[in-house]
């Protein structure tokens, strides 16, 4: 029913999820049960699946994606396709394949790391998404199925290294320096293995890589998981992509017209995400510092009204009915 920020000393401030729309609630769910229901829907839709298959490479003809090839097992098949979509996350599996070599280039040093586990015996507030700020970072604890509560956090790499990256010494010496994190976190134990990511960088990617090819969700743009909004980026970006597509079926059939479609993708793009990126990357700046994060926390906290007007610059008016969380 609502999130709750809470600053490294237990400042908090609270947005309700009706204020996005009226008498709306979020729903606690773990990512494997959400991938399921949508797999399950795509199959009753009609769509194709298949199951245990890697997506080996882009099909490259004169500067153009004609589609892809498919490995499953020791067999490879190749699919050609009017346009493909790259939905393979942060990791961008498919364009970077496109990305040329760069001559002498320094192994890049990511300067976050973010860790996920489910834990048992927390003490998160019910109906409630708790989320921590800390020094060079924050974390978000909230219940989904199952009885067990879903702990995401991004902290800094030069601590991961400095606690031997081991996940509970970074969780214990860093999250739990957050007092009100301390208190939910103090009997919590983990009843799934840890899930680690390195973090290159948040806000917008190449929207299209080449000819043929179209980018969604993390894979076109990074959204900073507290807005809660990284899954509702992703599915809104999927359905823009595909009511683009869908009315140029027919330009794309006689082997042109793309051009039209990206200019046709990158408006609507614009249009529905650009004001929540931006808003969301000046909101990090206050989140990553402790005393920023407790100013704003103190600030927002003395008006209702300002702080239903900056959640809801984190989501589009057409897509307000709705709220998913990264976390």
């Amino acid at each position: 029913s609502e999130t709750v920020f809470y600053s490294r000393r237990g400042k908090s401030v609270a947005v309700p999820s009706e204020w996005f729309t009226s008498g709306a609630q979020a729903m606690g769910l773990s990512r494997s049960e959400m991938d399921q229901q949508l797999l399950q829907r795509a199959k009753s839709a009609g769509v194709v699946v298949l199951e245990e298959a890697h997506a080996s490479r882009l099909i490259y003809e004169r500067e153009e994606v004609r589609g892809i090839r498919v490995k499953i097992g020791d067999a490879t098949r190749d699919y050609e396709a009017l346009v493909t979509i790259d939905a393979t996350g942060r990791t961008r599996s498919l364009a970077r394949q496109l990305d040329p070599p760069r001559a002498n280039q320094r192994k890049h040093t990511n300067s976050l790391v973010a860790f996920k586990a489910h834990l048992k015996n927390t003490r998160v507030a019910a109906g409630a998404c708790e989320i921590y700020f800390y020094k060079h970072g924050y974390g978000g604890l909230s219940r989904v199925e199952g009885g067990v509560s879903n702990l995401c956090f991004i902290v800094a790499a030069n601590d991961v290294r400095r606690y031997g990256s081991d996940p509970e010494v970074v969780r214990r010496e860093v999250v739990m320096q957050n007092s009100r994190a301390a208190h939910t976190l103090a009997e919590a134990t983990t009843s799934t293995p840890w899930l680690s990511v390195s973090l290159e960088s948040f806000g917008r990617r190449t929207l299209a890589p080449a000819a043929g090819l179209l980018t969604v969700g993390d894979a076109a743009a990074f959204i900073d998981p507290f807005t809660g909004s990284g899954m509702l980026m992703a599915l809104e970006s999927g359905q823009v992509a595909a009511d683009v597509i869908a009315r140029s079926l027919e330009r794309l059939r006689e082997r042109g017209g793309f051009q039209l479609l990206l200019n046709d993708y990158a408006a609507e793009y614009r249009r529905r995400f650009e004001s929540r990126l931006r808003v969301s990357g000046l909101l990090r700046r206050a989140a990553f510092f402790p005393h920023l994060a407790e100013a704003a926390i103190l600030f927002f906290g003395t008006s209702s009204r300002l702080r239903r007007k900056l959640a809801r610059a984190t989501r589009h008016p057409s897509s307000r009915e709705a709220k998913t969380s990264s976390l």
